[in-house]
């Protein structure tokens, strides 16, 4: 066996060596001297392997045979690690079988617009949801023997112009909000690759930006992966080499090689760049690639299992007034809309699976259960037939089974939505269906949030998303009652587009798009405006009841250990996501006024207690500070949340972190003198007395008619009350011993 060295990559020729760094073609590595090609595939939610053994297929979603899983969308909505580890399990397995080297995903680009055409496909509004979840897949996949290339990094959070537009964004954002679930991957997951997106980043295409590829990823976090790009990001190779990409996809063929072969003869690109690369690359070949042989077998039915037990895990019971749900055997059921009979089920582009065996709402419906139409996915007109009929159905029926949610051709990739209302024919058709028969459950198969104008009208919502190919079997698991459900919001729903940080300025500009809400993305824009939600993130109800209680925070050396008691208060077992987040009363810079920093998925038995422990460290308490470029936890008062939601907290406790540091920094003549008064740090108070300052500034903070604008006076501008430089400086001169 090859030994896979720098040494080896030097006694490759020079063209051998630039064609290691372009793709082969469209989904494999070139071949080396005694080194085979490598595939690569798309499948965040289930394999889109391209059918290589007949060469005459061209079409990209001709793939073979595998099972579709449900979405990341709904995945993450499970709040639940193991399940995400056991779904990359299955993805591995998979890969395995078809010999992949690399499976491209997952993808964990934050949820930032509802009108972005991808959000299916990415996990959350909420970084450590959405690092949490991608470091487990990461991992299940790659215990298998399987690479991924976690994507697209970073900040592509628009479809339109994605190869050109600019995202741009405060270093405050890009660190807190768009990187860290990157980084928390990278650490603890250490993906094969890292697949850098086509957009630019603050006026630097990606495939080009070396603080992003080298400085940031590589420098800071460590990363010894790969970073290959994603399918035509790359403008200039020679550029994107020297910032630290290392393979191009899917390359350009023969001019791809004669490119990097010239830049080298011409002194453009030094040859230990591209080495850098190729060894790069020759070294996930080795430790991920498999010899292309004929697929193995696996059992497909068993991942269909797990595919609808992972739905089941995920589903989120938005609503459910007076026990409208679980729906009862002796109750006839109306089974209205035809996306019961065509499902969504999946995503479009590289999420695209040839689904082993769908089944749809329909197929799975119980015997009671009586169908109509009602409307068409490929028209959004009316149809006075086809309504009359479901409302004849409703009136005659006891409960009504509404399925509502976008077609596929208002959420794929390369393309954003304009909307985020229901097509008109299903709003107008369920406001009448509502009239005839009041006892409406709407069950939802969408990509990413939706209106609801009829939210207050109707006593039961189910929120599926896209569930993958078991999702008419996990569909009626929740509305039966045969599975508790279980899932939780990993964004928040608005009442209306209006009310998003981004409403008014996504996607308008064509070159540039400007992060103008910062930090405030998501929950925390709603919940600091205290702006109404129709659902807030983390949302998510049971058929059974849960109590929390005997919350107790305790500061250790490093970190900090929360504990409180869950309690099962109903009459059936269920899970119950417990949600701990953070509110920070103390840091000098904008701050939210929550964020999540831990979770914890609990199953009880009915009148069950478990007591939930959580230990957050140092980070969990930090914001980046962008002066000093470093991540910084701030002493002072704190306040630690525990709940269901983000707006159903159950139990607060304040309490004062002492293992930071100070949140006034450094004293320096533009500190101010309420600041300098009020600091507790006995060598400031020392040099207050030592030098005369305190005597001086006494009565002016006694003073109750001017203690509030002494306070706001910089120690620069002491000279206005009458201090003398001698005892400024005499101040300054004691803190520096």
């Amino acid at each position: 066996m090859v030994k896979i060295d720098l040494s080896f990559v030097e006694n490759l020729t020079l063209k051998e060596r630039a064609a290691l760094v372009s793709g082969k073609d469209f989904w494999f590595t070139a071949k080396a001297p005694q080194v085979d090609r490598m595939m690569v595939s798309d499948g965040p939610s289930g394999l889109r392997k391209q059918n290589i053994d007949d060469p005459s297929i061209k079409d990209v979603n001709n793939s073979v045979e595998a099972v579709c899983f449900p979405s990341s969308a709904l995945t993450a909505s499970s709040f639940d690690d193991q399940m995400l580890y056991q779904l990359g399990h299955h993805l591995g397995v998979a890969a395995n079988a078809e010999h992949l080297g690399v499976l491209l995903g997952p993808g964990v680009n934050i949820k930032r617009s509802p009108l972005a055409g991808r959000n299916f496909e990415y996990f959350s509004e909420d970084p450590l949801l959405a690092g949490r979840m991608g470091t487990a897949y990461v991992k299940g996949v790659q215990d298998e023997g399987v690479g991924v290339s976690v994507k697209h990094f970073a900040a592509n959070n628009r479809e339109s112009q994605r190869f050109t537009s600019s995202s741009n964004i405060n270093e405050r954002a890009l660190r807190e909000i768009y990187l860290s679930q990157f980084e928390r991957i990278v650490k603890l997951a250490h993906p094969a690759t890292i697949m850098c997106s086509y957009n630019r980043l603050n006026g630097t295409l990606n495939s080009q930006n070396q603080r992003l590829l080298t400085d940031i990823l590589r420098n800071e976090w460590g990363f010894e992966g790969l970073v290959m790009s994603d399918w035509g990001a790359v403008e200039n190779h020679v550029a994107a080499l020297k910032a630290g990409l290392d393979l191009e996809m899917p390359g350009k063929g023969q001019e791809s090689v004669d490119e990097i072969v010239a830049a080298v003869k011409n002194g453009q690109l030094q040859e230990s760049t591209l080495n850098r690369s190729v060894l790069r690359v020759l070294q996930v070949v080795e430790k991920w690639g498999k010899k292309v042989t004929k697929a193995n077998d696996y059992d497909k039915d068993k991942q269909h299992e797990f595919a609808r037990q992972l739905a089941d895990d995920s589903i989120v019971l938005l609503k459910n007034s007076d026990n409208q749900l679980p729906l009862k055997d002796d109750q006839s059921l109306a089974v209205i809309g035809e996306l019961a009979q065509k499902p969504r089920f999946e995503g479009g582009g590289s999420s695209h699976v040839n689904a082993h065996h769908v089944v749809t709402p329909l197929d799975a419906a119980p015997n009671n259960a009586h169908f109509a139409l009602g409307y068409r996915l490929t028209d959004d007109s009316e149809d006075n037939q086809l309504e009359e009929q479901a409302l004849k159905l409703a009136q005659n029926n006891d409960r009504v089974v509404f399925f509502a949610g976008f077609p596929e051709n208002m959420e794929t990739e390369g393309i954003d939505k304009e909307t985020i209302s229901l097509p008109s024919n299903q709003n107008t058709l369920l406001e009448k269906v509502i009239k005839v028969n009041p006892n409406v459950t709407v069950v939802l198969q969408n990509g990413s949030v939706l209106e609801m104008p009829w939210a207050d009208k109707v006593p039961a919502i189910v929120e599926t998303y896209l569930a993958g190919e078991a999702v008419g079997e996990a569909t009626w698991d929740i509305l039966t009652g045969l599975v508790n459900p279980s899932g939780k919001l990993s964004e928040s729903f608005p009442l209306r587009l209006e009310d998003n940080p981004t409403y008014g300025t996504f996607g308008k500009d064509p070159e540039n798009e400007d992060y103008h809400e910062g930090i405030f993305v998501g929950y925390r824009y709603y919940d600091l405006h205290k702006i109404p939600v129709r659902f807030p993130f983390g949302h998510g109800l049971s058929y059974t009841q849960f109590g929390y209680s005997d919350l107790t925070v305790v500061e250790n050396n490093d970190d900090v250990k929360i504990s409180f008691k869950l309690t099962n208060e109903g009459k059936r077992s269920g899970k119950e996501v417990a949600q701990l987040y953070v509110s920070n009363h103390v840091s000098r810079v904008e701050m939210p006024a929550k964020e999540l920093r831990d979770f914890a998925k609990v199953e009880l038995d009915p009148g069950e207690t478990k007591t939930v422990t959580m230990v957050l460290p140092r980070r969990a308490f930090a914001y980046y500070d962008v002066n000093k470029q470093q991540w910084k936890a701030d002493n002072g008062d704190y306040e630690i949340m525990v709940g269901s939601s983000s707006r159903d907290i159950r139990l607060t406790a304040k309490f004062e972190l002492t293992i930071g540091t100070s949140p006034l920094g450094p004293i320096t003549d533009e500190s101010y003198v309420g600041d300098v008064w009020n600091n507790n740090d006995s060598k400031v108070q020392n040099a207050l007395h030592d030098s005369g300052l305190y005597d001086v500034l006494e009565p002016m903070m006694a003073d109750k008619q001017w203690v509030a604008i002494s306070s706001n006076v910089p120690l620069r501008s002491l000279a206005l009350a009458g201090i003398s430089k001698k005892v400024h400086d005499k101040f300054f001169k004691l803190l520096e011993q």
